[in-house]
């Protein structure tokens, strides 16, 4: 419905909410920035020019830009509620998130999704949310909940919900899986998000055929060229553990800059706090050589027009009032930012106080540990070990000669070989699937996380069984989290009772909590920056190439169980 008082106020019949005079503008339509007033009325962009307001901020001279957009980020991988994600990104010019709630959804299903909603529901943060399609990711591991094609049309009638999620089963799409195919074709009238990693040749084509639009997943530029080529978005990403956003910067051209947009994946509490969310990807893109409008186009006006956002992602009549100022366009460091017309944050800090929000947590750990046993008995002399890469999500299939102690396969801290496990914790198969990995550097002790991505069971890493044990012992006792032990001593524990995925606590206090984890970890040995995002993408069988789930050792590229003697 056309608001009457807001055409007065573009007019110049009507004085305006409000006018920010004295900045200069960045059209990320046109590449242009122009010295006018942005008059903004009920929450909408007015019109730019010379106009009265009831308030009037000056500016002096700061350059205002779009409220920026994640184009697709799991908010649980932040370890904290939407309401307090929310005050950690918006100080950074971030007002609208496209968020995949599949990491609640793989322990608590439908109702996982429904707190997200309510926890993001009047913020000013704009969260909208894609359909799960991955729940499970594969038949290859035991989720704490299965939603099918019928499961999600649950979903549409929300407004929130404007599309389907990363399909990340690019196997079965290309090979036409029917319990697939049915969630994209109940969602062919909106957006569906790829996920296809090292997809290439007649498979990415027969995955684009379905009618999949996008990928997060390029590592190189010749992957993100192809995709580009088949008509796909590409979405330049810069988490914790994938670091993409550079190698792919040489894709951007003037030909292609409407087709790429921005996004965080998964971005831990340290990082969101130190340096910063889709304003640290512009720095980023911008301080390697991209045009900085080109930069603000993909962090605004594309991902809006991907997601048929229509309201929003450019500084023009009509618009929502979702804008950021800032001093230097070079390295972008929002001072102020609107949300919905309303000044929510300055230098850096919330100015709207939330309510406090009622989270139920519940009991999601149900582990019978009597039943856990972590021996490997030796059956060959050959394991297939599952090989870190660095600052990425992926991993190297390696084949190595095994350690046999008193009849079984042990860890070999001489070589960087420590014994991973993965233990079901829903309570619905028991299973635990055991294996062994290289890169963490621990030399004694054990780490453990119940945030594995993407079924969220319990992945233990140690150099001993004892140490492995009491780790997920210890996040049992928490009802979820992560935990580092030596023998029976826990060193340091981090509480995510919500899901096993989320603290009631701040940000800061979370961070706080994961860098006392991190720091105990390092002292046993762990060589890597963030050993706990890593972990939780060791067991998630969708990313190339060997990966442990609790049903034992995936073969990506195949998406088939191996063994994990090779001989």
């Amino acid at each position: 419905m056309t608001d009457e008082r807001l055409l007065a106020t573009a007019r110049g019949d009507e004085p305006a909410d409000l006018v920010l005079t004295g900045g200069r503008v960045v059209n990320v339509l046109t590449a242009e920035i122009d010295e006018v007033d942005v008059a903004l009325s009920g929450g909408r962009i007015a019109g730019l020019g010379r106009y009265d307001g009831r308030e009037v901020i000056d500016l002096e001279g700061a350059f205002l830009a779009p409220g920026l957009i994640d184009a697709h980020v799991h908010v649980e991988s932040s370890m904290v509620t939407p309401s307090q994600y929310a005050r950690a990104v918006v100080p950074r010019g971030t007002t609208t998130v496209i968020a995949d709630p599949h990491e609640i959804a793989n322990v608590l299903g439908l109702s996982g999704i429904q707190l997200m909603l309510d926890d993001s529901a009047d913020l000013p943060l704009s969260v909208f949310f894609m359909a799960p399609s991955c729940v499970p990711a594969t038949r290859l591991e035991t989720s704490g909940a299965e939603l099918s094609a019928k499961d999600l049309l649950r979903l549409r009638a929300n407004p929130r919900v404007i599309g389907l999620a990363e399909v990340m089963n690019f196997p079965a799409v290309a090979h036409g899986d029917p319990e697939v195919l049915e969630k994209i074709d109940a969602f062919s009238d909106l957006v569906v998000d790829g996920h296809a990693p090292l997809l290439s040749g007649p498979d990415l084509q027969a995955y684009v055929a379905a009618g999949i639009t996008s990928d997060h997943e390029c590592t190189s530029a010749d992957e993100a060229r192809e995709k580009l080529q088949l008509g796909m978005t590409v979405f330049l990403r810069e988490g914790t553990a994938a670091k993409n956003l550079v190698d792919l910067l040489e894709v951007v051209t003037e030909a292609t800059r409407d087709r790429v947009c921005m996004c965080t994946d998964d971005r831990h509490a340290a990082e969101l706090l130190d340096e910063g969310h889709i304003d640290h990807l512009l720095r980023l893109a911008i301080g390697r050589g991209l045009d900085p409008l080109t930069a603000l186009r993909a962090a605004t006006w594309n991902p809006a027009r991907h997601f048929r956002l229509w309201d929003r992602g450019a500084i023009v009549p009509g618009l929502r009032g979702d804008i950021m100022a800032f001093d230097d366009l070079e390295a972008p460091r929002p001072h102020m930012v609107l949300s919905n017309g309303v000044v929510s944050a300055r230098n850096g800090e919330m100015l709207t106080a939330d309510a406090p929000r009622d989270i139920p947590s519940g009991d999601s750990v149900h582990i019978d540990w009597a039943r856990v046993n972590l021996r490997v008995g030796a059956q060959g002399s050959r394991l297939r070990v599952i090989g870190l890469v660095p600052d990425q999500i992926l991993t190297v299939e390696l084949v190595l000669e095994a350690r046999i102690e008193h009849g079984a396969a042990v860890a070999d801290t001489e070589r960087d070989i420590l014994k991973m496990a993965v233990v079901e914790r829903h309570g619905r198969s028991g299973n635990v699937g055991l294996g062994f990995v290289k890169g963490i550097g621990m030399r004694r002790g054990a780490m453990a996380t119940s945030v594995a991505h993407d079924h969220h069971n319990l992945v233990l890493i140690g150099v001993d069984d004892e140490s492995m044990l009491s780790a997920g012992r210890q996040i049992s006792r928490m009802g979820g989290g992560m935990a580092v032990s030596v023998g029976e001593h826990v060193l340091a524990a981090v509480p995510l009772p919500i899901a096993g995925l989320m603290s009631d606590a701040s940000l800061v206090d979370v961070r706080r909590q994961i860098e006392a984890a991190a720091a105990a970890a390092r002292d046993l040995g762990c060589s890597l920056k963030d050993p706990f995002m890593t972990m939780s993408f060791l067991s998630l069988e969708v990313i190339p190439s060997l990966k442990l789930t609790d049903r034992g050792l995936v073969d990506v590229e195949r998406l088939e169980l191996v063994d994990l003697w090779s001989d």
